[in-house]
């Protein structure tokens, strides 16, 4: 992290990210590893999210009591097809899908990830627990044999960046774990970088009984 740091003097620490980028051994046409996560350390709460719900009902309320800020159906649809993409996460309601897939909104959507389905969870009943996970949790998906993620702001400590390295590559041995037997996804490398930063591996051994606790690590 100090070497990191370096290249971000007089920055502000909530304006760079820390990144890590998992390379796989996998073969070049097999499915994409892709989850979302809520890390213990969130590095973005102020995700704009947006629920297609019925508007003015007990759905819509719940969702904007659990923190979206877009609710609705018929003028979201609209919306989006002036071009006015005001969110960065969509779910849809499981009973307002027929609609949404009446609207045709997957492609203006789908190459930006924002078209819901149930394979992401995305459509879903559990309107606010879906909301709470996405408002500072993070996504990443696998693209050409590397999963991106960002793990932590350049303000974190050294533990808090421990937490979230920590669950972040605990996520992603699970969604290897899961795939089937014919599938074969190993991790090969795993480097940290940030915003202005180059790569550092994490591959090796780091730490021994001699080196220094991660609080005396710190950078004020």
């Amino acid at each position: 992290m100090r070497y990191i740091r370096a290249f971000e003097v007089g920055r502000p620490p909530t304006s760079s990210k820390y990144d890590l980028a998992v390379r796989l051994r996998t073969a070049k046409n097999g499915p994409a590893v892709r989850n979302r996560l809520r890390l213990p350390h969130a590095i973005d709460t102020s995700t704009r999210i947006c629920v297609i719900c019925p508007p003015d009902s007990p759905i819509s309320a719940t969702a904007v009591n659990a923190g979206a800020s877009l609710v609705g159906e018929e003028a979201i649809f609209d919306a989006v097809k002036e071009g006015r993409i005001e969110f960065e996460r969509c779910i849809c309601h499981v009973d307002s899908a027929q609609k949404l897939n009446k609207a045709n909104l997957g492609r203006i959507l789908g190459p930006k990830g924002l078209m819901p389905s149930a394979k992401t969870g995305t459509i879903t009943k559990d309107i606010a627990g879906t909301v709470k996970d996405l408002v500072g949790g993070s996504e990443y998906r696998e693209k050409l044999g590397v999963i991106r993620c960002a793990v932590g702001q350049l303000g974190f400590t050294p533990e808090e960046m421990q937490r979230n390295v920590k669950a972040f590559m605990g996520g992603v041995k699970k969604d290897l774990a899961v795939l089937s037997d014919r599938i074969n996804k190993e991790i090969h490398e795993v480097v940290l970088s940030s915003t202005n930063a180059p790569g550092f591996s994490l591959n090796g051994d780091f730490r021994s009984p001699t080196s220094p606790p991660t609080c005396d690590l710190a950078v004020s």
